[in-house]
């Protein structure tokens, strides 16, 4: 018996179990949050949730270029977009119907596009993505973070200046509003500790260093294991790597989407897919220039396509994903694999 191999497939299970638990306490972490400083939850997604069920990209993205190759960057990047909307949000929608807030609509979205136009732009021009492309990838990153972020600071600032007007009928009826309690001391506990901004912020990190840990536990794992069948580097990075990385976008968002934190769940897709191309891209470009091959190009474009997919079925069932969006999503994702392993470029 290979007991290397056992030990990883152990580490990756550990890994797993890590996600799931992990991104439960930090969408209760982030939520909490969001509602105690009464920063809208939408941005939330698009910056903290975001940026913390990317890291898992960014560190294999970062150690791929520093060993000098780039196929694993590259479709980890573009293969973790095209999962995060094809596969995460057409599972997530399936679950329940996620609202596409106008703000998304109209900013979130054109940014991701313009992002993912970009990136198959520089790829296309020289055949790769070279570090001054690098910085004109993170420039539009640090733009449209401070737009975010000023723009969030405003609408907070005009909600201290004009508070909304309360209902005294909602009063009295508060506590039968509130769901369930679970049963048990544990439970008890622990939704009142979430009253306290101090325990959410709490939460939130241990949460967020869960989804961490169990994303690389899980990634070094399935890449031993796929290494052991003699996979090639970009099929790694856009099947293994890909998919592996994206298990913290997975897991959060379908378990916000299961606790109603919808504006989490669509927030947090795409502030992802934002950070994967003009964050790590750019990033990991200033490192080592970013070799685009054909198949690379087509995986990008392929990535785009799912993003285009998304705006469009944002117009329908009055800004909503449901099940039909769903299964669309997922059809395309299994055409895409099928194409990925019937036709390899």
């Amino acid at each position: 018996m290979d007991w290397l191999l056992f030990m990883w497939i152990v580490l990756l299970v550990l890994g797993l179990a890590l996600l799931v638990k992990g991104a439960d306490w930090f969408v209760d972490g982030s939520a909490g949050i969001a509602h105690k400083a009464k920063i809208p939850p939408l941005v939330i997604g698009l910056t903290i949730v975001a940026f913390g069920t990317s890291a898992p990209e960014l560190a294999v993205s970062i150690t791929d270029v520093a060993q000098g190759t780039t196929d694993i960057c590259v479709g980890n990047v573009v293969g973790s977009n095209i999962a995060n909307i094809l596969l995460i949000l057409g599972v997530a929608s399936l679950v329940r119907k996620l609202p596409v807030q106008k703000n998304s609509l109209y900013l979130d979205l054109p940014v991701l596009l313009a992002a993912g136009a970009l990136l198959v732009g520089l790829g296309a021009w020289g055949g790769k993505v070279q570090w001054w492309d690098g910085l004109v990838l993170l420039a539009v990153f640090i733009g449209y973070m401070t737009f975010l972020l000023v723009k969030a600071r405003l609408e907070l600032k005009a909600q201290k200046l004009n508070p909304p007007e309360q209902k005294p009928l909602e009063s009295p009826d508060k506590k039968e509003e509130k769901p369930k309690k679970p049963k048990g001391k544990v439970g008890l506990w622990y939704d009142g500790m979430q009253e306290k901004l101090w325990f959410c912020i709490l939460l939130a990190i241990v949460g967020l260093g869960m989804v961490i840990g169990g994303g690389v536990l899980f990634v070094d794992g399935a890449k031993y294991i796929a290494e052991k069948l003699g996979a090639s580097e970009r099929i790694i990075g856009l099947t293994v790597v890909a998919i592996g990385t994206s298990l913290p976008e997975l897991v959060t968002s379908v378990v916000a989407a299961v606790k109603g934190e919808t504006d989490i769940a669509v927030g947090n897709i795409i502030g992802s897919n934002i950070f994967n191309v003009l964050l790590i891209a750019g990033i990991a470009s200033l490192i080592h220039p970013l070799e685009f091959s054909t198949g690379n190009l087509v995986d990008a474009l392929v990535a785009f396509g799912a993003s285009v997919l998304l705006f469009l079925f944002s117009f329908f069932d009055k800004r909503r994903l449901g099940i039909p969006a769903g299964v669309v999503f997922l059809c395309f994702y299994i055409a895409y694999y099928l194409y990925l392993f019937l036709m390899p470029v």
